[in-house]
């Protein structure tokens, strides 16, 4: 009871949050029921009178209420099938950057750490150059062989966790009772989001885990003659301190200082693109967050990427889906895309395949009959995961993860060139990647893998079939004598009811009474 009144003034704080900065007036209230029209309406009446376009008065909101909200929009920026396109579309721009903590504090968090004196882990520390909401980072530099190499440190914020466990358990309380209440939530999975974004705090919040995610990117690249990693210094490294290469290259947001280097700019665009194919369809592993600010090239011209707090991963089943995918739509063959979807059980087979071509194609088709810079791959994932809707395929988290990076590397590489072609420049990595996993050699290597797991079961056969037995036993007495639930079973059950129903009880009470004194100070 106590939890949730206190999880009921956090999120009342965050509605008036969202009332002041006009949040409410991007709900479409139609569709809702009476008491939640009248909610709103009620609400809109302290809106703030602002200047503010629309879609960034959520973002403003986020800001204010700190970063654990920060962090909600910038996943929820990864789902619109959630906020829907547009609000998703803005709070891509959604900034993730905080005063930083005190030097000291910073000193003393490594220092911990790392179990030494700060003195003998660096041979020198010097202040933050960047703070963000879970972490912030320092130039330092460490000896080696008697020579002093700069590093960049990557520090936790003191205290961050406990006020994202807070924070996230007032997310689980709101979306656990809005399942409850709707329908529309239930589908759209609330309190999976919240979980989806519980796990991915919790791994940015553990450097070791980053530091992991770097080093395999690392051996998956280390063939690629543009594209690379910092290297990790593991004795530098604990839960709380990632210690890295300095990367001092240029980024990829400064176009003057390319430029005057005398860097390619439409080059590096392809780069981007052609980086990003390769590490999704050949390694099933890429950055998620590939913005301008993450990435840097170097004196050698090769593109350098950093903070890998949010990574994807695609299996084999979902890269074949996308390079067939990609690759049917630049032969322009809508029933291999369509068959693709039904092969790897996207869309449910009561469906028609001729019907689900006839709706991609409406998609393709039109992208043939205009220029190659007006041709948006990103876009053209959009809309087909919109059709797919109509064919009742569930969202899959890890494409929708793929399409958001789609969307931020094309818009990195149409700034460097607008008459990009997209088609031609993935065209190369998607054919590369068929003609090795789809052609002779790939089958050879599926049939020697199929014979690996056949083995493997047959050697499981005799281990099952006892297993089969004992349930059988099992189901044997059950249908003779029952189920029978433990005393002290029924007991639990009987007193886990009794508090759900009080705690649900007491919750309605509260929010009555705050919406009576939120109308009672209006009037």
């Amino acid at each position: 009871m106590i939890s949730a009144v206190s999880h009921l003034i956090r999120l009342s704080r965050a509605g008036y949050v969202f009332a002041r900065e006009g949040v409410f007036g991007l709900v479409d209230t139609r569709p809702l029921p009476m008491p939640a029209r009248t909610g709103i309406a009620l609400a809109r009446l302290i809106e703030r009178r602002s200047s503010r376009n629309g879609e960034s008065r959520l973002a403003a909101a986020l800001r204010r209420l700190g970063p654990t909200y920060v962090k909600l929009g910038q996943f929820l920026a990864t789902r619109p099938d959630v906020v829907g396109t547009v609000i998703a579309r803005d709070l891509e721009s959604l900034q993730d950057k905080m005063p930083a903590f005190p030097q000291a504090e910073a000193e003393a968090v490594v220092a911990e750490a790392l179990e030494r004196p700060l003195t003998s882990a660096y041979a020198s520390f010097g202040p933050s150059v960047a703070a963000a909401s879970i972490a912030q980072v320092h130039r330092a530099e460490v000896d080696v062989d008697g020579v002093r190499k700069p590093v960049a440190v990557k520090i936790l914020r003191p205290g961050v966790e406990r006020r994202f466990r807070v924070d996230l358990d007032a997310f689980y309380f709101a979306a656990r009772n809005a399942e409850a209440l709707s329908p529309e939530a239930q589908r759209l999975r609330f309190v999976e989001v919240v979980n989806t974004l519980d796990r991915s705090v919790r791994l940015e919040m553990d450097f070791r885990l980053e530091a992991a995610a770097l080093s395999e990117m690392a051996e998956n690249t280390k063939d690629d003659p543009d594209f690379r990693v910092p290297g990790i210094d593991w004795d530098r490294t604990a839960r709380e301190v990632l210690t890295m290469e300095w990367v001092g290259g240029t980024k990829l947001n400064d176009r003057a200082g390319l430029e005057a280097k005398g860097f390619d700019l439409p080059a590096l665009g392809r780069i981007v693109i052609q980086s990003f194919l390769r590490h999704a369809l050949r390694d099933g592993f890429f950055h998620a967050d590939m913005h301008p600010g993450n990435l840097f090239v170097d004196d050698d011209g090769r593109l350098v990427a950093v903070d890998f707090g949010i990574m994807g991963r695609l299996g084999p089943k979902e890269r074949r889906f996308l390079a067939e995918i990609l690759f049917g739509f630049i032969t322009r063959d809508y029933m291999r895309v369509a068959q693709v979807h039904f092969d790897a059980g996207y869309v449910p087979r009561h469906h028609s395949v001729e019907a689900f071509a006839q709706a991609i194609r409406a998609i393709g088709e039109p992208i043939h009959n205009r220029t190659a810079e007006d041709i948006s791959m990103a876009k053209l994932l959009t809309l087909l995961f919109e059709v797919t809707g109509i064919f009742d395929m569930r969202t899959r988290p890890e494409l929708i993860l793929l399409q958001k990076t789609m969307v931020v590397v094309e818009g990195v590489a149409r700034t460097f060139d607008p008459k990009l072609d997209m088609w031609k420049t993935a065209d190369p990595v998607v054919r590369e990647w068929i003609s090795r996993n789809l052609g002779p050699i790939g089958k050879l290597e599926d049939a020697v893998a199929g014979a690996g797991k056949l083995g493997t079961f047959a050697a499981q056969v005799p281990s099952l079939l006892l297993r089969a037995g004992t349930v059988l036993d099992q189901i044997d007495d059950i249908t003779r004598n029952g189920l029978v639930l433990a005393p002290e079973t029924v007991e639990a059950i009987g007193k886990a009811e009794a508090r759900r129903n009080r705690a649900t009880a007491w919750a309605l009470w509260v929010i009555a009474a705050l919406l009576g004194a939120i109308l009672w100070m209006l009037v």
